[in-house]
């Protein structure tokens, strides 16, 4: 299997283990949506999740390298441009600068380990 082949496999397995903690937590899930943002940018998402009144943005992020404050920034930007709020980002591990931002713009972190984890019980 070639080096890419390997690379999208594991997003999708990645994506799958996302789709069912939200399922399991009692969310709606859309997959891929694009949203036109009121600055007049399409903006992507790997997933919409809605529960009750609240819609979220999720970003899937399969990187052997730890995921950095810029992208949740990016992921802040563009969630807030769509009209949406409390964006998710779920991926490997994330720098103690994207942590901090996280948490003072209210913004979750999901680790694939945290994922599999709660799946389990």
């Amino acid at each position: 299997m070639a080096a890419e082949e390997k690379k999208q496999a594991r997003s999708a397995k990645l994506m799958r283990l996302t789709m069912r903690y939200f399922e399991k937590k009692g969310y709606k899930v859309k997959r891929d949506v694009r949203l036109d943002g009121y600055s007049g940018t399409s903006r992507k998402f790997d997933l919409i999740v809605r529960k009750g009144r609240v819609t979220q943005a999720v970003w899937v992020r399969e990187w052997r390298r730890t995921i950095g404050v810029n992208v949740i920034i990016n992921l802040d930007k563009a969630s807030s441009d769509a009209g949406l709020s409390n964006p998710m980002i779920i991926g490997g591990k994330f720098s103690d600068h994207a942590k901090s931002y996280a948490n003072r713009r209210g913004m979750t972190l999901l680790t694939k380990r945290r994922l599999s984890l709660s799946l389990r019980t």
